[in-house]
């Protein structure tokens, strides 16, 4: 997660910076730094690892009067939460300071030329070369803001980035890198604000700005310039923010579910930061008291849930079999006590439950506790009862969700699944090194896919205005799409109140073909997999009763094109990692459906965020 906060104008910057840290320090407390320019135009940099305490502990009574400075508060991706790798990071002669927040993908790459002139980085992360790349172009003659504008063009991922320089003192560059690490420019009297937070600017100014992906901002104490990729000048709004804190929180999303769906490349950001590592690539998670002898002893796997999280299940049942030989099946945990389920000692029970107080839940623990499982629950809720019954917890990382219906704790669920599978199948001893390398580089990459299906948001609204009016839909999906199915089905019932079913593709011969006409769509999820053309058979049996079509197909797929009548291309990813961006885009499907038909999005009816009564 992260959080970045930045200051330029005529007040002690210092103070202004330590005290946004403390109301950003929920995004990470790993680590925390602050870069400030000393009267003499240097630049004092101060780091400590751990919470924001340390820092303050480190620094007291030293602070330079400065008046423009960065700061930042760590959630550790690359690298240890050590001193060394808290952020600011500094070019060789510490002359610039960069804070960023997210994922440098090919870090690795960008580093090998400055390894090969002798130069030596002093932390494991990912974000020192940013730095160090910022600085070779200033040195090559072009200012700040063009410095970093040509090496956010050479990064590949999602990220957040500011940056300073001792040669232009009160002036702060920042850019935001695909969709995650959001951005947003306060406007004072004479001065300016950046922060990755809105929270962390009210104190200040309710007068913001905010940057979207490929857009990078020159802030100054009386101005702020922003530039395209290309370098074009661009005109952005300045909004005025209300103080009511619920209205601060939505920010400039209608509705909390869009603002949720949209939090999604953050939340895949902080669902791998510190899990997936390179070099060599492997998942580690931590906090599991288990030791390798224990998990090789495991003998089989039950996952419960409900609703959406029985969905994430069905998704982690594949990755356990396949990445740790695990037999697992999935179980609806309302149901899981009352059929005298066969549990012993070497079953280790894994509950999904994003608030950790759903009772069906609760009682299913309570009936695997009894029979001496093992368990995991798979959480976002710290401290919930599931937490505590567990053994351990792997927490989703979603941040708050304040909409009924799911969104980001399904991705963060679905993330720590096949972080979970990828840990234990390397301490089963049942994971080749390949398929670690393959599923980490494509779990570092989701971020950024997710920011690009996003981009869908438009073209899905299209689609909303011409399929609204139906009151029967169809979804069908095979393999890991089955479980998306499901939950695409799910979320328009949820929210805007249509029948839907969710079927494996297979299964709809048998009886759900009868009901196909030109009055039920069908919603088909057909990626480049194993079993697309199975798909495309079942899509022209629906087409052969005249139903209508919406296909999901991967980026450069057209062989669609002609039968479906509406397609929609995502992203390339890791296979095993595309029900994450199946389920951002049947969310942006059901939402715009649901504003479509004026439908309560963030509390429909009969609904509760948190069941806690049979």
């Amino acid at each position: 997660m992260c959080g970045i906060i930045g200051y330029t104008g005529q007040r002690p910057a210092g103070q202004i910076i330590l005290d946004g840290l403390r109301r950003l320090e929920y995004r990470g407390y790993d680590s925390a730094g602050i870069a400030l320019f000393d009267a003499n135009h240097e630049l004092y940099v101060a780091r400590a690892a751990g919470k924001i305490d340390n820092l303050i502990s480190k620094i007291e009574g030293s602070l330079p009067p400065a008046v423009s400075g960065i700061g930042h508060t760590r959630w550790a991706t690359h690298g240890a939460a050590t001193d060394l790798n808290a952020h600011p990071h500094l070019d060789p002669a510490g002359r610039v300071a960069v804070v960023h927040n997210g994922i440098i993908e090919n870090f690795e790459a960008l580093r090998r030329p400055f390894v090969e002139r002798g130069l030596a980085f002093s932390s494991d992360t990912d974000t020192e070369v940013l730095a160090f790349l910022i600085a070779d172009e200033i040195q090559a003659g072009v200012d700040l803001a063009r410095a970093v504008q040509n090496v956010v063009a050479q990064t590949q991922g999602a990220a957040a980035v500011v940056a300073i320089c001792c040669d232009e003192p009160g002036r702060i560059v920042a850019a935001r890198v695909g969709n995650a690490g959001g951005i947003v420019i306060g406007h004072g009297d004479g001065e300016r604000f950046v922060a990755s937070d809105l929270a962390a600017l009210l104190p200040h100014t309710r007068r913001v700005t905010f940057l979207e992906p490929g857009e990078v901002a020159d802030i100054r104490p009386d101005e702020v310039t922003y530039y395209d990729t290309a370098g074009h000048v661009l005109a952005k709004p300045v909004e005025t923010q209300p103080w009511d804190p619920v209205a601060a929180v939505k920010g400039r999303y209608k509705h909390f579910m869009l603002k949720e769906i949209h939090e999604q490349p953050d939340t895949a950001l902080d669902s791998v930061r510190g899990r997936y590592l390179t070099a060599p690539h492997r998942v580690e998670v931590e906090d599991l008291p288990f030791t390798a002898e224990q998990v090789r002893d495991f003998n089989r796997v039950v996952l419960i849930g409900m609703g959406t999280s029985m969905h994430a299940a069905m998704v982690g049942r594949h990755y356990l079999e396949r990445y740790a030989r695990l037999p697992a099946e999935v179980d609806n945990a309302a149901e899981f006590r009352y059929r005298s389920p066969v549990l012993d000692p070497r079953t280790l029970v894994i509950s999904v439950a994003q608030s950790g107080e759903t009772i069906d839940t609760l009682a299913a623990m309570d009936e695997a506790r009894r029979a001496g499982c093992p368990q995991i629950t798979i959480c976002n809720t710290p401290g919930a009862q599931t937490t505590r019954i567990a053994d351990a917890t792997v927490y989703m990382r979603a941040g708050p969700e304040i909409a009924v219906a799911s969104t980001k704790t399904l991705v963060g669920s679905m993330i720590a699944l096949h972080a979970l599978g990828l840990h234990l199948g390397r301490l089963r001893g049942a994971l080749d090194a390949e398929t670690s390398r393959r599923q980490v580089e494509g779990a570092l990459h989701l971020p950024a896919a997710i920011g690009e299906t996003l981009l869908l948001e438009p073209r899905v609204a299209e689609l909303a205005a011409r399929y609204a009016a139906y009151e029967d839909f169809l979804f069908l999906g095979r393999g890991l799409s089955y479980p998306m199915a499901l939950e695409g089905a799910l979320k328009l019932k949820e929210v805007s109140y249509i029948h839907a079913e969710g079927y494996a593709a297979g299964e709809m011969k048998h009886g759900p073909i009868a009901l196909i006409d030109e009055r039920m769509p069908t919603v088909a999820i057909a990626l480049r997999d194993e079993v697309r053309d199975k798909m495309r058979s079942n899509i022209e049996q629906v087409k052969a009763r005249r139903g209508r079509v919406i296909a999901i197909v991967s980026a450069d797929d057209v062989s669609l094109d002609g039968i479906a009548d509406d397609v929609l291309r995502l992203p390339e990813v890791e296979p095993d990692l595309s029900p994450v961006l199946t389920a951002v885009v049947m969310q942006l499907l059901s939402y715009e459906i649901a504003v479509e038909r004026g439908a309560d999005v963030d509390q429909p009816r009969n609904l509760a965020k948190t069941v806690t009564v049979e």
